[in-house]
């Protein structure tokens, strides 16, 4: 009997080895991309319910400090056939320290500024509440720009009068 040939143990591809696929390095990448999603859609909703709800509270207002331009002012009046007089007392009102250090400094200037603008007014102008506010708005304005031009702190909040008498 011829001989059988002799049937090798060894499969036919026996050089070459079979790995499983890797799918533990994708499920682990799966895994860190959802755990970094769920910890930062934490942190997003803890940021935004956390946030104060309103903005912070704006810092207190000092209090007011009134300067009066003594002594009180008197002008003639613009008006034609008669001499009329204007007597005002008047105060500026400020929060800022630095503004009424500068209106302690200018007051000459502020004083004669004011001087010309209430002697360019006229009795029938300065009747009326009306008028006397709209020369008060004139005057603060010239105040603050007064201030502005020698370079100060021109934060006034408002010019009083204390006192007004026209004849």
């Amino acid at each position: 009997m011829p001989a059988a040939p002799a049937k090798s143990a060894a499969p036919a591809n026996a050089g070459a080895t079979e790995q499983p696929p890797k799918k533990k390095p994708k499920k682990l990448l799966l895994i860190i991309i959802a755990l970094l999603v769920v910890v930062g859609g934490g942190a997003g909703a803890a940021f935004w319910f956390l946030k104060p709800s309103h903005p912070p509270a704006a810092k207190p207002l000092a209090p007011p400090q009134y300067i009066a331009l003594d002594p009180a002012f008197v002008v003639n009046l613009a008006d034609d056939g008669g001499a009329k007089y204007l007597q005002a007392d008047v105060q500026l009102q400020t929060r800022d320290a630095d503004t009424a250090a500068a209106i302690a400094l200018h007051t000459p200037i502020i004083r004669n500024r004011l001087l010309l603008l209430f002697g360019q007014q006229t009795s029938t102008e300065l009747t009326g509440r009306n008028g006397k506010e709209s020369l008060q708005a004139q005057a603060l304005a010239e105040v603050k720009k007064t201030l502005k031009a020698q370079h100060a702190a021109n934060q006034v909040d408002a010019l009083l009068f204390t006192s007004i008498v026209i004849q």
